[in-house]
């Protein structure tokens, strides 16, 4: 990835939009990709909340699935593209693969082709991520199945990038790269 890969993860309300929009405006040509849907009331004013948060020079994608096949046209355009969040595009990719017996496969899939296509472009990127590990085990199948299928998106989206910050009540923490 020329424009190099900042991964962030932390807890809700941890800082890492936050921190995240603070990288993005260090940009001249800022995409946000945004993969939240309003599916209630609450969340339609935490969208409402972060629309009002971004500058109003930043273009704003909303797509909850299909971010590859959406992004690939536009991403000439940009010098920084910023997607919040990893977390609610897993959820929605698997809520639309419940039942199918590879899900987490598959969304392991989907990650490569977005990590694929950050590879050939020139932009920075800002990938924003929960980090659901270190909670309890959840008492659904569907639960630990979203639990697991994004503790493996997170680590191969780790894995490619070049900094990887855990936010922690808004405090930034830089995991190290190893050298070999």
């Amino acid at each position: 990835m020329k424009g190099g890969v900042t991964f962030i993860l932390g807890g809700a309300r941890s800082g890492k939009s936050t921190a995240a929009e603070r990288m993005a405006r260090r940009g001249d040509r800022v995409l946000f990709v945004a993969t939240a849907e309003a599916l209630d009331e609450e969340m339609d004013g935490r969208i409402r909340d972060h629309r009002r948060s971004r500058p109003t020079a930043w273009d704003t994608v909303e797509e909850p699935r299909e971010l590859v096949s959406v992004l690939q046209p536009r991403i000439p355009h940009y010098d920084v593209v910023l997607v919040d969040c990893i977390t609610m595009w897993v959820s929605n990719l698997l809520l639309a693969m419940e039942g199918h017996n590879d899900a987490e496969r598959c969304v392991a899939d989907e990650a490569h082709r977005l990590l694929d296509l950050m590879q050939d472009s020139h932009a920075s990127w800002i990938l924003v991520s929960n980090e659901v590990g270190s909670g309890i085990v959840p008492a659904s199948p569907l639960g630990r199945a979203f639990r697991d299928a994004l503790g493996r998106v997170n680590q191969i989206i780790a894995a490619r990038s070049d900094r990887v910050l855990l936010m922690v009540a808004g405090l930034a923490f830089e995991a190290p790269r190893s050298s070999g």
